[in-house]
Parts: structure tokens; sequence; C-alpha cells
């Protein structure tokens, strides 16, 4: 049986810093830029101590082609967005340009989205200001912090994406 759950600890070091394991994979990846919290709020940057299921994901067919994995991956097109305004009632939500409210943009050119993974963060029960697209994505060069995700790079992303469904948990520590 495949491994159901990824383990995030917290690398030692610095607080941007953890450590993923799925089974015997084991990979360094960058977390919020505030490290981790157990009260997460819009804008903290801040990765959710919680345990989180992958829901779906994400990904730019022109830079990554199929890609290995039995979770739902939909192909990003360039008017996918992600509503990060705690007060509209597509809060956290996938949206489609155009749109007013505050948003991130899913086909990202730094390429962090080329490959982004939806994590049930304050999304089947959604609750105002508790934090919106905390995805499962790529890293930054240098392993920068994120703003309150979890990211891998493109080649470790390859490796545990086999063993990805929908439902597996992401537990950060």
């Amino acid at each position: 049986m495949k491994p159901s759950t990824i383990v995030v600890r917290p690398a030692p070091g610095r607080k941007s810093r953890a450590i993923v394991q799925l089974g015997a994979i084991t990979v360094p990846a960058a977390i919020g830029r505030s490290g981790r919290t157990a009260i997460k709020r819009e804008g903290d940057g801040a990765t959710p101590i919680a345990s989180m299921r992958l829901i779906s994901g994400f990904r730019r067919g022109e830079r990554n082609g199929r890609l290995a994995t039995p979770l739902p991956i939909r192909r990003i097109r360039g008017d996918m967005l992600w509503c990060d305004q705690p007060g509209n009632a597509n809060y956290n939500r996938l949206v489609r340009a155009p749109f007013d409210a505050s948003h991130e943009e899913m086909r990202r050119s730094d390429g962090l989205y080329d490959v982004c993974l939806v994590m049930d963060w304050n999304i089947s029960s959604r609750a105002r200001n508790r934090g919106s697209a905390i995805f499962f994505h790529l890293i930054r060069p240098g392993y920068e912090p994120t703003a309150g995700c979890v990211a891998v790079s493109l080649a470790d992303m390859r490796r545990l994406l086999p063993h990805l469904r929908k439902g597996t948990i992401v537990r950060v520590l």
C-alpha cells in the first residue's frame, strides 16, 4: 500500500524551511516566511499547523506535459485566478478573469504554480480571514520562503506525484 500521509516537519536553522517525508522519500522544502502557526490568518505569511487533504492540482502543460499521478490534475489556463479577498463570496476559490476582487494568477510567470496541488485548507468549510491559496507547489530558487504554502523542487515534486491521490493527507507539524 502506498503511503497516505505526507509529513512536513520544521527543519533546523530557519523557520521558513521544512523537511517533507512520504514513506521512504525525504526532501527539503520551504514553508511560510513566518514559519508555522496554529492560528492561521490571511496574509500572516505562516503555514498552518494542520492535517490537510489533497483535493486536486493544476499544471502548466506547455512547461511540464503529463504528470504521473493518480491525483486529478487540470491544465492551467490564462483566465484561471484564485480569490484571496476575505469579504468576497468567492474567497479561497478558483475564479475566472476578468475578476475585480483581490486574487492570485494561477498561470504565474515565476513558475511556482507550474505544478500546484490544492490542499483542503479553509476550502470545504470556509471562514473569512483564515487563509487562502494554501497550496503544495514548486520552490523559488534558494528555497526562499512562501506566503504560507509548502514548496519543493520540480524534481522532488515528480518523485512525490506518483504516490499522491485525492485524500492524501499533508500533515504540517
